[in-house]
């Protein structure tokens, strides 16, 4: 799960490069400049972490990602429910909404994905 963990500032930064992708490094350096007020070094120290992970790639000066952010939500998703829940999916809702009521339209939703999956549709 830690290739799925990210701290704060790896977050924000994670989100700056998905949402200026693709960007040049240079490009990217000045973003968080602005951003963050980084300097270049921490820049180019987090980029290398996060492509490391297989995030993000920086390739001839061009940053993009590797993953979708929404891939990546569904990774972190999936390692949180197999770390925590033993992979089980019905023991996370079953905790989730020990303390949350589902609003109705909630629950129609969740219906239609398991109705889509059923059937053999994407979700």
């Amino acid at each position: 799960m830690d290739k799925y963990k990210l701290g704060d500032m790896e977050t924000k930064f994670a989100e700056l490069i998905w949402n200026s992708a693709p960007v040049l490094s240079g490009e990217l350096v000045r973003l968080c400049e602005n951003e963050f007020h980084w300097k270049k070094s921490t820049t180019y120290t987090m980029l290398k972490r996060l492509c490391e992970r297989g995030l993000f790639q920086n390739s001839r000066g061009m940053v993009t990602p590797l993953l979708s952010k929404e891939d990546f939500a569904a990774a972190q998703s999936e390692s949180f429910v197999e770390e925590t829940f033993s992979g089980s999916l019905p023991q996370f809702l079953a905790a989730f909404t020990r303390r949350k009521r589902l609003s109705a339209a909630e629950v129609e939703e969740i219906q239609r994905f398991i109705d889509q999956y059923q059937e053999g549709e994407k979700v």
